[in-house]
């Protein structure tokens, strides 16, 4: 239905489909719960329980209106409706070897060789407002760079602070432990992110075996993602390995953890593996514009195994460049390491050359099917 938001338009979310999908069962953190010590304890036991066995989980109760979500998604479809040729304008110097701050078009990788068929995915990434990085963006950003600033820091105050305490308070660690490491004000490569996935035809959809996006994981410490209605995301369940649906669920946000708390807390906190498939077939008719947010720990911080009571009782005390004797990288080390594989230019699907590379020494990158 039609959501105003006032000087950008309406912003028409689709309706929800109606086919019976495999859906993962996922638990739901209520952010209602946070102001008193129990309600912190009751909430560090779901967190735990949702990063050891799902991987995603909801985040409700997080204290940002409707309209403000609303908002962000209406510029971001006003972006997507600029000409090629003006978002092309900022396409990041440096693409091909890790940048992603900017525009990233689509079309740089081939989905089906026999067809070839390319990726049909935009990405817009604004990095933080914290004096590290520019912006320079096309007008329809920069005339609402302020209103995306307060968005932005208030993930982090909303909802990202009060996820790092509940992980520090899991692992019995000091409640600011992991806030120290993810400070707004101290450069890291955290990034909003408008998305949008072009939709293909029945029949490309088909040739692509209904996949649009291969099994990975995200390098950082948790992904936000905002509901929106087309189905697309899928889970690998840690346990069977079985492939699920994420359902859109009305006032929440979806949440992953990534490869960087992997890392710090020894394999304990799973990186989550997901895909994104081709949407069911009353949705496949429309493209998918999503909003996201990407949190990072500082660059400078090394992605050693935390010294933490809990990790030591578990076993979990080295991740796996520790256990291998190589060097452990720093957060920046490890973002670009990553990010140039993941923007490797003309890559063909189902290259094992790609999909088993070395990215750092110690470390083989992996998709998985």
């Amino acid at each position: 239905m039609p959501v105003p938001v006032p000087e950008l338009g309406s912003y028409n979310y689709v309706p929800e489909t109606k086919e019976n999908l495999d859906w993962a069962d996922l638990v739901t953190l209520d952010l209602s719960l946070y102001g008193t010590p129990e309600g912190k304890k009751q909430l560090a036991t779901t967190l735990i329980e949702a990063v050891r066995n799902h991987g995603f989980f909801y985040v409700k109760n997080f204290n940002i209106s409707q309209e403000r979500v609303n908002r962000q998604f209406s510029i971001g479809k006003q972006f997507y409706d600029l000409p090629l040729e003006e978002k092309l304008k900022y396409v990041p110097e440096g693409l091909d070897n890790g940048a992603f701050n900017g525009y990233v078009p689509a079309g740089r990788r081939i989905l089906d060789i026999a067809s070839g068929l390319r990726d049909r995915t935009e990405i817009y990434n604004i990095p933080k407002f914290n004096g590290d990085f520019k912006h320079a963006h096309p007008a329809i950003i920069q005339e609402h760079l302020g209103e995306i600033e307060e968005f932005a820091r208030s993930l982090h105050t909303e909802v990202l602070d009060p996820l790092h305490v509940l992980l520090a308070i899991a692992l019995e660690l000091p409640e600011d432990y992991f806030t120290n490491i993810h400070k707004y004000d101290v450069k890291s490569e955290d990034h909003l992110r408008y998305m949008k996935y072009s939709k293909y035809t029945p029949e490309e959809n088909l040739k692509l075996g209904r996949l649009w996006g291969q099994g990975h994981t995200d390098l950082g410490s948790w992904t936000l993602l905002f509901r929106q209605p087309v189905a697309a995301l899928q889970i690998k369940n840690h346990a069977t390995g079985e492939w699920k649906w994420v359902k859109p669920q009305d006032g929440t946000l979806t949440v992953n953890a990534c490869d960087a708390l992997s890392f710090l807390t020894g394999g304990y906190v799973r990186s989550t593996i997901h895909r994104v498939a081709a949407p069911p077939k009353d949705q496949e008719h429309v493209d998918r514009l999503g909003l996201l947010y990407f949190s990072r720990p500082h660059n400078d911080v090394k992605l050693e195994t935390v010294k933490s009571p809990v990790l030591q009782r578990e076993g979990f005390t080295q991740n796996d460049f520790e256990k291998s004797g190589n060097p452990v990288p720093t957060m920046e080390e490890w973002t670009f390491a990553k990010q140039k594989w993941q923007r490797t230019k003309d890559v063909v699907r189902g290259d094992p050359k790609f999909e088993t590379a070395q990215i750092l020494p110690g470390w083989q990158e992996k998709v998985y099917a």
